[in-house]
């Protein structure tokens, strides 16, 4: 058995408090890890402090990038264990989308599936919680039954099948919390 991890974040930054208005949610940005030290996340956000809308999908560092700067990031971080063959196909679709990064854009239209009753939906691209169900669908792994372009990242609070491993500021995280 192996695990993947889902990180919840709220960073507090502008783009993230006006979605917390809408959703009332504790956290509002899901990324996916391959090990329990959170070495790389992944997700889609933003791929700059200073250009909200220039996102993507992204590679994040607990311990550095966006995060060093917005030091006051809270998470709550998951652990869904898996068998090795879907872990492999976890980690196969991760590679598959950092391979071809250059072709995904960040959903934004898609946002917009949480204000009305349309589902609007963007080939080649995706919001953070979309991608992480994605991620987790296409690797065999359907925890919310519910279409990934509906998915929120409070979602995953409520999923079965994913064990908390740790609340509190990610900057604080440690693999043995």
């Amino acid at each position: 058995m192996k695990a993947v991890y889902i990180v919840l974040t709220d960073t507090g930054t502008l783009f993230t408090r006006m979605i917390k208005r809408f959703t009332k949610a504790p956290y509002n940005h899901a990324s996916i890890a391959l090990d329990g030290e959170l070495g790389d996340i992944y997700s889609f956000g933003r791929k700059s402090l200073r250009l909200p809308w220039n996102a993507g999908f992204v590679r994040e560092r607990r311990d550095g990038g966006i995060y060093v700067v917005l030091k006051r990031t809270t998470c709550v971080v998951y652990e869904l264990r898996l068998d090795d063959e879907r872990y492999e196909r976890v980690v196969r679709e991760i590679r598959r989308f950092e391979s071809e990064a250059d072709r995904y854009g960040y959903n934004f239209l898609g946002l917009l599936n949480f204000l009305f009753p349309c589902e609007f939906r963007n080939r080649n691209s995706y919001f953070c919680s979309e991608f992480v169900a994605t991620v987790l669908r296409n690797g065999g792994i359907d925890l919310l039954k519910k279409p990934p372009n509906a998915t929120a990242p409070h979602d995953f609070m409520a999923a079965q099948g994913l064990r908390p491993v740790y609340e509190g500021p990610l900057a604080a995280y440690s693999r043995s919390c």
